[in-house]
């Protein structure tokens, strides 16, 4: 089995073209293949499929390294488009693709940098899933004699926010596992840190649900800016240092589209037997 292996800002994937067959990959095989010491290694594995709707030009399913099928991730996305060029699967320079509950549109911007069209941010409880009375601007729960504060928004995959002031020194994994396996996310949810720097720059860190803690989150940077904007304390234009590098957020805010600009890279082509 052919595959390809890539990473945006350390956030890596394995991609195989799922086009002319007809795959279907267990949750043990995808657990054992992510293993990072006994197998290839990486955070998703991303099988691009043929579409069948004349307007979209590939379908691609998203599996994250504990097996489970999930419905979007941005840094992905911009590796798909590349994989795209590279392999010559398609010859212009604007894609469009669709996840297992949405359409996205790609735009090539150089050999390296992609724009991803991630679309409008949902804040809504019932969008997320996120199970609650009463809808408020910011929520909170209860954990180790004190109360977390935090945000919900989905951007095709649900995405739970924190604001912290040391992010160095915040019990990323610990926090994230918590509430990732908390009832009061059906779907569970992916944990964001982010420390406010100003108006147009953040630092963050992500605890992906299926995964842990990873170099970057593209879906996850978009989420973060979103509920900043939202809540008034950035701008429409961001730049996100995540660990393993920089991605760049424009949100016009309510009801428009959301935009993700950043890095897509090639590492190597092999092969497994299965």
């Amino acid at each position: 089995m052919k595959f390809t292996k890539m990473h945006a800002l350390g956030n890596d994937f394995i991609i195989i073209n799922n086009i002319k067959n007809n795959l279907i990959f267990k949750k043990n095989i995808i657990q054992k293949l992510s293993n990072r010491y006994l197998g290839i290694g990486f955070d998703q594995l991303l099988l691009i499929e043929s579409s069948y709707n004349k307007n979209i030009d590939f379908n691609y399913r998203i599996f994250n390294a504990d097996g489970n099928e999930v419905e979007q991730c941005g840094n992905g996305a911009r590796c798909i488009a590349l994989y795209l060029k590279i392999k010559k699967l398609i010859f212009k320079k604007k894609i469009c693709v669709s996840t297992k509950n949405r359409v996205i549109h790609l735009q090539i911007i150089n050999d390296k940098k992609i724009s991803v069209n991630m679309g409008i941010p949902l804040f809504n409880p019932q969008d997320i899933p996120f199970l609650t009375n009463n809808i408020k601007n910011t929520y909170k729960i209860y954990f180790k004699n004190k109360y977390i504060y935090f945000n919900v928004v989905s951007l095709g995959n649900p995405h739970c926010i924190i604001q912290v002031d040391d992010i160095l020194n915040t019990s990323i994994s610990e926090i994230g596992f918590f509430l990732e396996n908390h009832k009061i996310f059906p779907n569970k949810i992916n944990v964001g840190f982010m420390k406010c720097i100003n108006m147009n720059n953040i630092q963050l860190r992500v605890f992906e649900r299926g995964v842990g803690e990873t170099n970057a989150c593209g879906s996850g940077a978009c989420a973060a800016v979103a509920v900043g904007i939202k809540k008034n304390f950035l701008s429409h234009k961001v730049c996100v240092n995540l660990p393993g590098g920089n991605i760049f957020i424009h949100w016009k805010g309510y009801k428009n589209n959301l935009f993700m600009i950043g890095d897509a890279n090639y590492v190597y082509d092999g092969k497994f037997i299965l």
